[in-house]
Order: structure tokens, then sequence, then C-alpha cells
């Protein structure tokens, strides 16, 4: 009889504190900040891309809009902005080209380094972004 009502008060107590956390964790408005932070910051790489490039039928893949078949790709701070890498390309012949966006504190364009050939004359003339073969 002793072992049943330890069995029952332990089960009580386990319930609460998995209630509780569950709770705490569900209510915790710090997650949901941080993502939204991380959306502002990718919808931020992507216009700073789309204006450094200049084409504008671009596709884009970056955190927001996954394709595990062109690569990963990342969103996370740096101080005192954010990286955000992808991947896109001008059309279906294309190929993708690897991309990684750095955003200033303010989500401003800082630097953009990119694998795309095409771009390596407008590389020499705006020292934000860098081609790599």
């Amino acid at each position: 009889m002793n072992h049943r009502v330890g069995r029952i008060v332990f089960a009580l107590v386990v319930g609460l504190v998995v209630f509780f956390a569950s709770y705490r964790w569900v209510t915790d408005p710090g997650p949901r900040a941080e993502r939204a932070a991380q959306e502002e910051a990718v919808r931020s790489a992507r216009a700073a891309l789309v204006e450094m490039i200049g084409d504008g039928e671009l596709q884009i893949v970056d955190p927001l809009a996954p394709n595990r078949k062109a690569g990963k790709v990342y969103v996370y701070a740096e101080a005192p902005g954010w990286a955000v890498s992808g991947y896109y390309r001008r059309g279906e012949q294309d190929r993708w080209h690897p991309y990684l966006v750095t955003l200033d504190e303010t989500l401003s364009l800082t630097h953009l380094k990119v694998q795309d050939p095409i771009l390596l004359e407008q590389a020499a003339v705006d020292p934000r972004l860098e081609v790599s073969p």
C-alpha cells in the first residue's frame, strides 16, 4: 500500500513539474522574438541581394525559402549584425550560385560574397561585393 501511495505522489510531482516547465516554455516570448529578428534579417538580405545583382528574375534559396537540392542555408547573429547564406540563380538554365550576406545592426548590407563570375566587373567598382570563382 505504501508503494502505491509513493508512486501516486511521485507521478503527481513529476506531472506538475512537466506541466509548469511546458507552460513556461510555451509562453516564453524570447524564441518568437529571435525568430522574428531572423526573418527580418533574411528579408533584408534578399532585398540587398536583388539590389546588388540587379536581375529581376532571381530565384533565391534562403532560410525562409529552403531548397535541399540547392544546399544548406543559414541565418545567424554575428556581432554587431547578421549573416545570411543561401543560393540564387537567374533562371532554370543557370546553376545555383552560393552567397553570404553580412548585415550590420540596422540590417544594411556591409558585405556580399558570391561565386558568380558574371559579377567580376561590378566587384571591381563596389568594395562591398566580393566575387570568388
